[in-house]
């Protein structure tokens, strides 16, 4: 691996570890000519995923442009980078296993809203109206009204009580075990 400081051609390694859970090695390295220390990241080569945006153009898939648009609707939210970075994480192994070489853009905006939603719900709506494009205030109340409705089933399964079936044997017409 070339330096970055002084383009010497080697450098040696001195540590290795899995990064993006286990998406990635990073590896720290010295370089022998300088003694500068630098950290690189090796991830597998994969075949190149085209995003289709609204207006026609196609793009690369970049996930650093997934984790700007996260970072710029946490906004001072007390949300770890690192949460942001595995949400993104997730939606790029979402987009890659639908094995598809192009993916609209309005695809990839929903992968991250359904993992948003779940982290930080003030996060959710901030990325939601910049993704939607509101219009106005109303189609924002709509969008936090949908936001408290989904939040409204969630917890309503939640409380469901499982029903477990009866053990099978014998019954004396009662549901009840025979004796």
């Amino acid at each position: 691996m070339r330096c970055p400081y002084c383009g010497h051609h080697d450098s040696r390694v001195l540590d290795s570890r899995p990064a993006e859970g286990g998406a990635a090695v990073r590896r720290r390295r010295e370089c022998p000519r300088c003694e500068r220390r630098f950290t690189t990241f090796e991830r597998p080569d994969l075949a190149p995923v085209v995003v289709v945006k609204r207006d026609g153009r196609r793009e690369p898939f970049d996930r650093a442009k997934v984790l700007g648009g996260l970072l710029k609707a946490r906004g001072k939210r007390p949300i770890p980078t690192e949460v942001l970075e595995e949400v993104a994480a997730e939606v790029e192994r979402q987009v890659r296993n639908l094995g598809e070489p192009e993916v609209p853009s309005s695809r990839i905006g929903e992968l991250v809203m359904e993992r948003l939603r779940r982290v930080d719900e003030v996060a959710f709506v901030r990325f939601a109206s910049e993704y939607r494009r509101f219009q106005d205030v109303q189609s924002i109340v709509e969008e936090v009204e949908r936001l408290r409705a989904h939040k409204e089933r969630e917890e309503q399964l939640r409380r469901q009580v499982l029903l477990l079936p009866l053990a099978e044997g014998p019954t004396n017409g009662k549901n009840e075990p025979g004796r």
